[in-house]
C-alpha cells in the first residue's frame, strides 16, 4: 500500500471505516460502530486524547506516524482481534483498564450502577465493608466497587490464574492493594468464610446455542469466561446457592445473565428476582437480598 494516500488523520480515518465495514467487523467490545472504533485506534495509537479528534484531523502526519496507524487498521481489519486487545486498554466509564488475551473485554451493564452506589437497595454505603465479586476478570468491577465503598474490603474471585495476573496489574494501578484482595478460586471454593454485603457477579452465561454462533471477535476472547453451559446457567446456578449462607441479614446478590432472561426466569423466578434497570432495559441483571436466598 502507498503511504503517500495518506497524509492526515482524516485520511486514515475514512479509508478505516471503508476498511472496517467492508470486512464486515463486529462492534460489541466498546465501540458501536465502525467510525467510533476508526477513531478511537487512531487517536490511540497517535497519542492524541480519545475524546478530541476534530482538531487534529486536518494535522500533516510523519511517514511513520502514518505506518503505525495503518498496521493497527490492517491488523484489526484481517485478524479481527477486538480494538481492546491491540491497544492493551478497555473503558468503563470514566475508569480505564489494562486487558490483554487472558481476559475478556470488560463490558458489564453493572458498572452502570456502581457509581450510584446500588441505590435504593443500599441505604447507607459507608457501612458497606465487605465486597464479594466472583469471575472477577480483569478485576475492574471490583476497582469501582473500593472506589464506591470507600469503607469497603473487596474479594474478587477468579478461577483462571491468568485472568488474576491482569487483575493484580489493575489493582496496582489504582493502588489498591489491601482493599482488593485477588483470589484464585472456583467460585467459593477458596474464598474466606466471612458475611458479606455485596455479592456481584459478572460470570460465563451464554448458552450452547449462543456460543456456536459467535463472531470471530468474540471467538478471541477466552472461551471459559464466555461459555454458560446449555441454558448459560451453570455457574449462575452455583453462585445463587452459595449466595445464602455468604450474604450478611441485609445483603444483597447481583447477577448479570446478559440476553439469558428467559433462562434465568425458568430457573430462578420462584425467588422473585429483580430486574435492574440498565442502558440495555430490564432484562441484563437481576438482583435478590439475603432474605429471599434464606427463605428458598
Amino acid at each position: 500500500m502507498t503511504t503517500t494516500l495518506f497524509t492526515t488523520p482524516r485520511d486514515l480515518l475514512r479509508y478505516a471505516i471503508t476498511r472496517f465495514n467492508g470486512a464486515r467487523l463486529f462492534f460489541g467490545h466498546g465501540s458501536a460502530e465502525a467510525l467510533d472504533e476508526a477513531a478511537y485506534l487512531i487517536l490511540h495509537t497517535l497519542k492524541l486524547p480519545l475524546d478530541k479528534l476534530d482538531p487534529f484531523l486536518d494535522a500533516r502526519l510523519l511517514p511513520d506516524e502514518v505506518l503505525q496507524v495503518l498496521a493497527v487498521i490492517e491488523r484489526r481489519a484481517n485478524e479481527r482481534v477486538p480494538a481492546a486487545y491491540i491497544t492493551n486498554e478497555a473503558w468503563l466509564g470514566t475508569y480505564a483498564f489494562y486487558v490483554d488475551e487472558r481476559v475478556i473485554v470488560p463490558r458489564s451493564f453493572i458498572h452502570e450502577l456502581i457509581p450510584h452506589q446500588f441505590s435504593p437497595w443500599v441505604e447507607d454505603p459507608y457501612a458497606v465493608e465487605n465486597i464479594l465479586e466472583l469471575c472477577t476478570g480483569s478485576g475492574c468491577l471490583a476497582i469501582m466497587m473500593a472506589d464506591a465503598f470507600p469503607d469497603s474490603v473487596v474479594d474478587a474471585v477468579d478461577i483462571s490464574t491468568d485472568a488474576l495476573a491482569v487483575a493484580e496489574r489493575n489493582i496496582r494501578e489504582y493502588k489498591l492493594e489491601g482493599r482488593v484482595n485477588p483470589i484464585a478460586s472456583d467460585l467459593y471454593q477458596n474464598v474466606p468464610f466471612k458475611k458479606y454485603d455485596l455479592i456481584i457477579s459478572n460470570p460465563p452465561y451464554v448458552n450452547s446455542a449462543s456460543m456456536a454462533s459467535l463472531p470471530p471477535e468474540y471467538l478471541r476472547e477466552p472461551q471459559i469466561a464466555l461459555d454458560g453451559g446449555a441454558d448459560g446457567m451453570d455457574l449462575v446456578r452455583k453462585i445463587v446457592a452459595g449466595a445464602a449462607e455468604r450474604l450478611a441479614p441485609n445483603g444483597i446478590l447481583m447477577v448479570e445473565i446478559g440476553n439469558e432472561r428467559e433462562y434465568a426466569e425458568a430457573a430462578f423466578g420462584h425467588l422473585g428476582l429483580t430486574w435492574v434497570t440498565t442502558s440495555a432495559g430490564d432484562d441484563m441483571v437481576f438482583l435478590l437480598t439475603a432474605e429471599q436466598l434464606q427463605a428458598q
